[in-house]
């Protein structure tokens, strides 16, 4: 964690300052690390101060425990019915350029898996603080869904079932990763779906010449 510090230090000064503008700081507690950034700003809920209010009574009851999509998931201690909330993406809610300092940040020290939650104008960081939420994985085929709900003109990102979930069935959704450019690597998917894409940001016929991630 002192490691962690340091490299953020020369960012919390510019966060400070966002702070004092009404952009940034906590939306959550918590800690931990997720596969890259998520992308929510297709699935959007309205505005309901009400709905969020809700979100301690009405969280399933969850188990974390390791995946065989990607290192550790999350996975339902209840049935869960189609169209029910989960549970809530916590993390600290900054701007993208706060974010981009951050992720460089983590990959400095190490960090390779960092969890940021790409939110309309906001990310919402849950590397070092957040709920269980970041770690559920990436699926082509997901059972959930992310739903940006706006509470006092702040976005808050609630994770929602698609369809029926077992008891013991791993969550997901889908990352939505934009497309690699030409230069960037292919990121594999592990994610086992009968509709796996292959790849977490490419879809349809890869070229032969296209480079894949070592990492994965």
């Amino acid at each position: 964690m002192r490691l962690l510090q340091r490299a953020l230090a020369p960012i919390v000064q510019q966060q400070q300052q966002q702070e004092s503008s009404g952009i940034g700081g906590d939306a959550s507690s918590g800690s931990g690390s997720s596969p890259a950034a998520v992308d929510a700003s297709l699935s959007s809920g309205g505005s309901s101060a009400l709905e969020m209010n809700l979100l301690t009574a009405r969280a399933k009851r969850l188990r974390f425990d390791r995946s065989p999509i990607h290192d550790w998931g999350l996975f339902a201690a209840e049935p869960i019915g189609p169209n029910q909330l989960v549970l809530e993406y916590l993390g600290e809610l900054v701007r993208p350029r706060l974010a981009d300092l951050r992720e460089s940040a983590y990959e400095r020290i190490g960090i390779g898996s960092s969890y940021l939650f790409r939110c309309e104008e906001h990310v919402i960081d849950a590397t070092v603080k957040g709920s269980v939420a970041r770690f559920i994985n990436h699926s082509c085929d997901p059972n959930c869904a992310p739903r940006v709900i706006s509470v006092g003109g702040r976005p808050r990102i609630a994770i929602y079932s698609r369809r029926r979930i077992a008891v013991g069935e791993e969550l997901s959704y889908d990352y939505k990763f934009p497309l690699a450019t030409e230069d960037e690597e292919l990121i594999r998917c592990l994610c086992g779906a009968a509709k796996c894409h292959g790849y977490l940001n490419w879809v349809g016929p890869v070229p032969p010449d296209r480079r894949e991630d070592s990492a994965e």
